[in-house]
């Protein structure tokens, strides 16, 4: 596995406060824009209707003295209004009697009939929809806007109302096989193949039931993905609903619960119903252990509606018929800490492991995810699959993706090898920050504690060998150094862990052999020496003390979901491990300082060099060690050193 040994910091970092402000309830907010519509309106309204009564009205008996004096024009009759054009194009306004007519009227108001014949009257039609629509508008849209105002509170107290009655429907997402943009298929995945060769059976299945139950097969009915974090056990999930050509439920475990209890219940029974309607479909759950672990433990802070959400979820499984053609698969990365009785047969019998990829898958993972990625004709993918021991799927897709970052920052249209090679350690300690820029001293410091760390790895037999060492600051680190194994391991011995331990502690020997005093730097040194010295005393049994005894599992706690391990140790048994622990410290501190000690003038030529330079590639650092008779590490012997530490135990057993 890649390991990188960094200089950490010794302040805290501070963390902001949440702000106190509280924004303005949303039904309040809804109702202040609701009389703020309705004002609008009304001054709007106001200024159209005192925009229509600018002319100036006359009474009858003045119009009647114009037209007698000649000095009307023409008049425009509409119902009971009057539009007078005078002589001099001005325009006046007057009402009339709505039974008479405007003939009539004028007679009686003494105007001769020649003065009337000379003047030009229009009549409107008076009994139009837009007559009728302009009399009852000043009626009709105030009403209008208060009912309006009235229906849009109405809806949103309705809308409170339904929330409370679809609170118990489950959220879960449907993907439709028929949607091709969000399809995934087995071709989509690489490496994972025993997993792809389990999950296939589950596709069969949904292809073809009879032929498992012509025979009496009976398909599982829940299968359960486990693995690290980025391995792919959702892909995995889509991957089989999109070769099946099934629905797909998808949800999470942690949106079942709620603060009321029994809403978790009601949400899985809806889960259940809506999956059975649509069978046969795959229904998948992520991160089910917020929701099913271990009843009555304590573990995770116990409480009803978890465990009644739990309960039905067994239940809900338990009542599956052998032809509902529904299966539920579920994902999480701690399968130690669920329920019993959610892993018995009947249930998720059936447990599908993820592993991190190996060297091959990991660079069919590349090739995949470079496929939309011009590459430029240096890169090789075979390399990058070599340095990333340890990356899982996800990693290495914001490997690639980061590589395609960096050639787009710098205005080129194709990703090299080099902007690879720089996503590597992007990706492991974060961006470069060659803006922190340091003292002489503290560059001096920092040169030969990442040099402690790099001579120990290159001395001690069954450390990897350094691939990088630099004192440019990247993330936390103020430095780091990188060794990569030379070879896959999925098993290490208790030699290996002991020269790593001795590794991680030569940056703090370096610092007190050169300046008889240590900084702040050895910080995540010692915490990643510590715990890994613990586990071998009370998770491997790798303590002649202790002896071959697990007194925690790989979470920190003891198996089989039992409390922690403070609770299960005795005060007596506690401080033998502590004892255990520093013992172990001691004596690699001890063992770094003596390499240190005996290679003295390798340590400044490698302190001098990185003063200098900043950053130590391979092929110079392993220049300056071959210059002063360190040999370098070959694969051959790894092997032999191995076989030779494997020996004794032959003999003795």
């Amino acid at each position: 596995m890649t390991t990188k040994h960094e200089e950490g910091k010794g302040a805290p970092s501070e963390r902001p406060q949440p702000g106190k402000d509280i924004p303005p309830p949303r039904l309040a907010r809804n109702i202040g824009m609701a009389i703020l519509a309705f004002m609008l309106i009304t001054a709007a309204y106001i200024f159209i209707s005192g925009a229509t009564n600018d002319e100036k009205t006359i009474s009858l008996s003045e119009l009647a003295k114009d037209v007698n004096a000649g000095m009307v024009k023409a008049i425009s009759v509409d119902g009971s209004a009057l539009t007078v054009t005078r002589a001099d194009d001005t325009t006046v306004t007057a009402k009339k009697e709505v039974e008479a007519s405007l003939s009539e009227t004028l007679k009686n108001y003494g105007v001769s009939t020649e003065k009337l014949a000379a003047t030009d009257i229009t009549v409107k039609d008076g009994e139009g929809f837009s007559f009728w629509f302009f009399s009852i508008l000043p009626i009709l849209l105030p009403v209008i806007v208060i009912g309006f105002f009235f229906w849009f509170l109405t809806r949103q107290a309705k809308g409170s109302g339904m929330q409370a009655f679809t609170f118990g429907q489950t959220k879960a997402r449907m993907t439709d096989p028929s949607d091709t943009s969000h399809k995934v298929t087995f071709k989509d995945i690489a490496g994972a193949k025993e997993a792809k060769e389990e999950l296939k059976e589950i596709v069969d299945f949904l292809k073809n039931p009879k032929k498992f139950l012509d025979i009496g097969a009976r398909i599982p009915k829940g299968v359960l993905l486990t693995g690290s974090p980025g391995t792919g056990k959702t892909l995995l999930a889509r991957a089989v609903a999109g070769e099946a050509d099934v629905p797909f439920f998808h949800l999470s475990g942690s949106e079942f619960v709620e603060m009321f209890v029994g809403v978790g219940a009601s949400r899985v029974r809806d889960l259940f119903a809506r999956a059975k309607k649509a069978a046969p479909a795959i229904m998948f759950i992520d991160e089910i252990d917020a929701v099913g672990r271990v009843r009555g433990s304590g573990i995770g802070g116990g409480n009803d509606e978890r465990e009644q959400t739990l309960n039905q979820i067994l239940v809900e499984m338990d009542g599956f018929e052998p032809n509902d053609k529904v299966i539920v698969m579920a994902a999480t990365n701690r399968s130690d800490v669920l329920d019993p009785a959610l892993l018995r047969p009947g249930r998720f019998d059936r447990r599908v492991i993820l592993d991190l990829p190996d060297r091959s898958d990991r660079e069919a993972i590349l090739a995949i995810h470079a496929l939309k990625k011009p590459l430029a004709e240096d890169v090789n993918l075979k390399v990058i699959a070599e340095r990333t021991s340890g990356f899982s799927g996800a990693d290495l897709f914001s490997l690639m993706n980061e590589g395609a970052i960096l050639a787009a920052r710098e205005n080129r249209k194709k990703v090299s090898q080099f902007d690879l090679v720089r996503s590597i350690e992007k990706v492991m300690m974060g961006p470069e920050r060659k803006s922190h820029l340091l003292t002489v001293e503290e560059k001096r410091v920092t040169a030969y504690h990442e040099g402690g760390h790099a001579l120990v790895a290159s001395v001690l037999p069954h450390a990897d060998p350094v691939h990088k060492v630099s004192i440019v600051a990247r993330g936390r680190a103020g430095g780091y150094t990188l060794k990569i194994p030379l070879e896959e391991r999925k098993l290490q011995t208790k030699n290996e862990f002991l020269d790593d331990i001795a590794m991680a502690l030569g940056g703090l020997a370096a610092e007190r052999m050169i300046f008889g005093d240590i900084t702040t730097g050895p910080s995540n040194d010692l915490q990643v020496a510590t715990g890994l010295a613990r586990a071998m005393v009370t998770r491997w049994g790798m303590s002649d003390e202790i002896g071959p005894v697990a007194l925690e599992s790989d979470g920190g706690r003891t198996m089989f979901g039992g409390p922690s391990s403070d609770g299960v140790m005795s005060e007596a048994t506690h401080a033998i491990v502590n004892a255990e622990v520093k013992r172990i410290m001691d004596e690699n501190l001890a063992r770094a300082t003596k390499v240190l000690k005996d290679h003295k003038k390798t340590l400044d030529a490698i302190a001098e060099r990185l003063i200098e330079v900043e950053t130590l590639e391979q092929p110079e650092y392993e220049e300056i060690i071959k210059a002063h008779g360190i040999k370098l590490k070959k694969k051959e012997d790894i092997v032999a050193e191995m076989a030779k530490a494997q020996a004794p135990l032959e003999n003795k057993d």
